[in-house]
């Protein structure tokens, strides 16, 4: 019965609505403040999390991808909990590195949820936001994880005094990279140029790629009905 609810829960896509109302809260309002060293983001990242491995149990896959996805979430939110009560530089490396492959994860749950068979609507819309915060997300953990690796690959104006507030800065320039806006922060390290580059080009194509597919599933529906 609770299966068939959460079915009906995503297959409606109030399960999208929810995550992207969470993930804009979470970039646009928390990570803001963290940097002004206001906590908050605990609550929404338990939010994201059991969103997502609820996706993962309804959506049509294996039993082997569902295991595989829950244990991803639920060791990477053991290591970054390690990293706040221990912050090590190992752990704070293993933390940025669990983001990232869990929000690629995440990335994966829900183009799974908006590509199954069905009606093209607002639902799917906002999937595709959800995928652009998430792959901005994403970044800035890759860029997070490079900063901490070989400090200095990006410059700052004023350099963050801790790691909330070097979340909070890589955040705004991963995302002022991928919408091509621009930063005052600037990447340094030859890696660190690779990534921005290959983070603009995404933010470029993948609008266009997403609207293509949706255009193109919209007309394999209306030939079929």
């Amino acid at each position: 019965m609770a299966h068939l609810d959460m079915s009906e829960f995503w297959s409606a896509h109030l399960g999208l609505t929810l995550l992207t109302i969470s993930l804009a809260v979470m970039i646009f309002v928390i990570t803001p403040l963290r940097e002004a060293g206001l906590p908050g983001r605990i609550f929404l990242d338990l939010v994201v999390g059991m969103l997502m491995i609820f996706a993962a149990l309804v959506i049509d896959q294996s039993r082997m991808d569902k295991a595989w996805t829950i244990a991803v979430i639920v060791v990477s939110s053991t290591v970054l909990a390690a990293a706040r009560v221990h912050p090590t530089r190992f752990l704070r490396l293993s933390a940025s590195v669990f983001v990232i492959i869990t929000l690629l994860v995440f990335i994966r749950i829900v183009l799974l949820v908006m590509f199954r068979a069905g009606l093209i609507n607002w639902g799917r819309i906002q999937g595709g936001v959800c995928v652009y915060l998430l792959i901005g997300m994403a970044w800035a953990s890759a860029f997070q994880f490079l900063e901490q690796l070989h400090p200095g690959s990006f410059s700052f104006i004023s350099p963050p005094a801790d790691l909330d507030q070097l979340t909070s800065k890589l955040t705004y320039f991963s995302f002022a990279t991928l919408t091509t806006v621009g930063s005052t922060i600037t990447p340094v390290d030859p890696f660190a140029r690779s990534l921005t580059i290959a983070e603009a080009i995404v933010g470029q194509l993948f609008p266009a790629t997403l609207i293509g597919a949706l255009v193109a599933m919209a007309m394999q529906s209306r030939e079929k009905s």
